[in-house]
């Protein structure tokens, strides 16, 4: 537990690191740029500085040689303990599924190649295309996920010398998707605590901890950074960006464990993963970066928060008395708003123009595991279900146990009889193998009656979804093994339907 003593030391420290870094230049962080959609005809392009921006402003245009249009904000927004400030820029006005060049201002000053995104298709649009789905993802190399680890991990969950890793396959067949899909778990620097008493990072004081978490999400973000800064990065909320030592750790060797109370003030209560993301909640009538909903195409796409504000007189397990002791939350004041605005979502969407709905939450609630830490979550089965039956959704996507479970369609526990041929009831798949340090974990044998194929911790295996949608009747679902971009899985679902697209 860190003394308050402890914690005054730590902030003065932080201010001190702060203002020394700030006032020199870091080669070691780039400017994390990322997309996000924002609306019908908007994008929102964010990056990080070292200094504050008065009037954040992105540079665009039809063509990387003529960035004749500019946009601006105010939104240059940092938290203690970071060690950057987060500019957000909405784009607004632009043409559907069309490519603009773009840079941010002080990258244009220097002169550097302009970057590229496609902005989304209009809803009715029936041309065939595909998604990457990722959850569960962390930092790659010396501070995360790499070809060693501490002594008790499992060889089965470490990369194999020269094997790529999940950031790397993406970025290989980045042409081949629209847009990233990350329900939550981003970065796992509230890991740090863990990886020094395993031994893998060197031991810091708690005091100095703060450093060691914004050093793992600065390298996530670099290392995201060629894909986000040319495809929409779509993100929801994960128990791993609530604070700085998620649901605890316990130093065995020393009988100590730790709780969020070691965690300084900008590592709690979701701030580093508030400032960092700008999705189109407001576009949406959704809550900031915690649910939201946009159409791509064919498909309307819904983000839930399986963290908190689940209402209904349930607590979520980030929240304040919940399993995971966060703290965290809630994020809407408004009694259920959450489902309230879900189901008004669900009523609002036009079926001849989007007649695919996929959603999806961090914390699933169809699992072949067994119940621990909150790994299934009964209460968001109690909320969102009843909705996401009565109003059609197709598929449920959600990660947070690090396997790989592909489950038949349900219906309050039960198979839907026709499987994959015209089912009525949302079918579920869990992916949270893309990895992380000592990311993979096993599923529970026998498996669930409703099971349709699995891989964990056995098969050695990470991965991530790619979504196709054909037509407005078939859907594919594989699983892409990113050591070697093979498709381990696919299953493709179909529903009984006219197409009415164009």
């Amino acid at each position: 537990m860190l003394m308050k003593k402890n914690l005054m030391a730590a902030l003065s420290a932080v201010a001190t690191l702060l203002s020394a870094v700030r006032a020199a230049t870091n080669n070691t962080i780039n400017s994390q740029i990322r997309l996000a959609y924002a609306g019908d005809n908007g994008m929102y392009v964010s990056w990080n500085t070292f200094e504050q921006l008065s009037n954040p402003t992105v540079h665009y245009g039809l063509s990387p040689h003529s960035l004749i249009k500019r946009a601006s904000s105010n939104l240059s927004v940092t938290y203690a303990t970071s060690l950057t400030y987060n500019n957000h820029v909405k784009l607004t006005g632009l043409k559907p599924d069309t490519t603009y060049y773009y840079l941010p201002e002080h990258l244009l000053l220097e002169n550097a190649t302009a970057y590229s995104f496609t902005t989304s298709r209009p809803a009715g649009d029936g041309t065939p295309y595909s998604i990457a789905v990722v959850v569960d993802l962390g930092a790659m190399g010396p501070q995360g996920l790499t070809t060693y680890a501490a002594s008790t991990t499992s060889k089965n969950n470490i990369l194999k010398p020269g094997e790529m890793n999940t950031i790397d396959s993406l970025t290989k067949v980045i042409d081949s998707f629209d847009f990233v899909w990350h329900p939550g778990d981003i970065a796992y620097a509230d890991y740090w605590l863990k990886e020094e008493i395993q031994g893998f990072l060197p031991n810091t004081t708690i005091a100095e901890g703060y450093e060691v978490y914004e050093s793992i999400l600065n390298d996530f973000y670099d290392e995201m950074t060629p894909v986000t800064s040319y495809k929409p990065y779509m993100v929801g909320p994960g128990n791993h960006e609530s604070n700085c030592d998620n649901g605890g750790t316990v130093d065995t060797a020393n009988n100590i464990t730790y709780d969020v109370d070691i965690c300084i003030p900008g590592q709690t209560n979701f701030t580093g993963y508030i400032n960092h993301f700008r999705m189109p909640s407001a576009e949406s009538g959704g809550t900031g970066n915690f649910w939201y909903s946009f159409d791509h195409g064919m498909v309307h796409y819904i983000t839930l928060d399986t963290e908190t504000d689940l209402g209904h007189g349930f607590i979520g397990n980030d929240e304040v008395g919940g399993s995971e002791v966060d703290d965290s939350g809630p994020f809407n004041a408004t009694m259920n708003a959450q489902t309230t605005w879900l189901e008004a979502d669900l009523k609002s969407v036009d079926r001849s123009k989007t007649p695919w709905i996929i959603v999806a939450g961090h914390r699933p609630w169809y699992l072949s595991h067994a119940n621990t830490s909150g790994t299934i979550c009964w209460s968001c089965k109690d909320v969102f279900e009843p909705l996401l039956i009565e109003y059609g959704v197709d598929l449920v996507l959600s990660g947070h146990s690090h396997v790989y479970e592909r489950n038949a369609p349900l219906n309050n526990g039960v198979v839907d009889p026709n499987e994959l041929h015209n089912p009525s009831a949302p079918w579920y798949i869990t992916n949270g193998a893309a990895g992380h340090y000592d990311g993979l974990d096993a599923l529970q044998v026998p498996l669930q009656n409703y099971s349709r194929f699995g891989l964990d911790t056995h098969n050695a295996t990470y991965g991530w979804s790619k979504l196709t949608f054909h037509n407005c009747t078939h859907m594919t679902h594989e699983f892409v093994a990113s050591g070697n971009g093979t498709v381990l899985d696919s299953a493709t679902l179909y529903k009984r339907r006219k197409c009415r697209l164009e």
